[in-house]
């Protein structure tokens, strides 16, 4: 094992670690139903602890302690969420909320599936009222892939609206800054299937992000911003698996040497280092293994 690939590791194992120690931080309380519920403070950290852990299984042979450990956090959300039918209900109090549905999307990806939700969730995505939701282009095309995980329709290869993203609209390199960056993040999550699916990757945007993508990590992790430096990580990661190239060693060396006693990366609650680590130790030849299967303000929360 190379010294970056003991890195990796050693960085994956850390964040699971501590999430798996603070699990309870992420229990849903008595309030996750009320209609002026704090979503950002319940369904979205719980949403992006399922997505995190079920891309790590998937990324992941069943043998691997990490597998393990991810594989019991997805159990533990999916029991927060009554195995599902918190969904339904949710559902039904709100029924044009997309929340409800990412969230639940990122449990079915793991095999962690509920049908009756699946169906109202279907018949409430083929009104108008649900379709004609306004949303910024790069929230939109995650909705449409939460659709597609759970049944909805089939997007393919070329989800609708892409172009009108930040990223996919090629900008002019010197224009990016925090939120761009946020944007041309998720933009690649959505398209990539969480870093599982990164052929799915158009390949002008990769050549773009080949070409401009490596100092925007470097600057983020020197400022400070260790949360938009790890997703820009994992950014890298899904590229670095298209191109073959190996990651970047130094922004990982600067994000090692920020990792706190207990093996955790001082970020705030949209912390994706550990999915970093998992995509970028994981071969670009090496077929990832599958799975065993802000306030609420017009339903549009956003879980990841």
């Amino acid at each position: 094992m190379t010294a970056l690939a003991e890195d990796l590791r050693t960085v994956a194992d850390g964040a699971l670690a501590w999430v798996d120690a603070h699990r309870a931080g992420f229990a849903l309380g008595e309030d996750a139903l009320a209609v002026d519920g704090e979503v950002d403070l319940s369904w979205k950290p719980l949403g992006e602890l399922a997505q995190v852990c079920a891309t790590v299984t998937r990324l992941t042979g069943p043998a691997d302690p990490l597998h393990a450990r991810a594989r019991g956090l997805l159990d533990f959300a999916w029991q927060e969420t009554h195995e599902g039918e918190l969904f339904l209900r949710l559902q039904r109090l709100e029924p044009f909320a997309t929340y409800p549905l990412e969230v639940y999307a990122a449990l079915a990806s793991a095999g962690l599936r509920h049908p009756a939700f699946e169906q109202a969730a279907d018949v409430v995505a083929r009104t108008r009222g649900w379709r004609l939701t306004e949303q910024d282009p790069t929230r939109r095309l995650g909705v449409l892939r939460a659709e597609e995980r759970c049944g909805v329709h089939s997007l393919g290869q070329a989800p609708p609206g892409l172009e009108q993203t930040w990223l996919g609209g090629l900008p002019e390199p010197w224009t990016f800054g925090r939120d761009a960056g946020y944007t041309l993040t998720h933009v690649v999550f959505h398209v990539s299937d969480w870093g599982c699916d990164a052929a799915a990757v158009p390949p002008v945007l990769v050549a773009y992000l080949t070409d401009w993508l490596p100092p925007w990590p470097d600057t983020c992790l020197e400022a400070g911003m260790w949360d938009l430096g790890g997703e820009l990580l994992a950014v890298a990661a899904v590229v670095a698996r298209t191109t073959g190239e190996d990651p970047p060693a130094d922004a990982w060396q600067r994000l090692v040497a920020a990792r706190g006693p207990a093996g955790e990366v001082p970020l705030d609650d949209r912390d994706l280092d550990d999915l970093a680590a998992v995509l970028a130790g994981a071969r670009p030849d090496s077929p990832p293994a599958r799975a065993a299967a802000g306030h609420r303000h017009g339903g549009q929360g956003v879980p990841a």
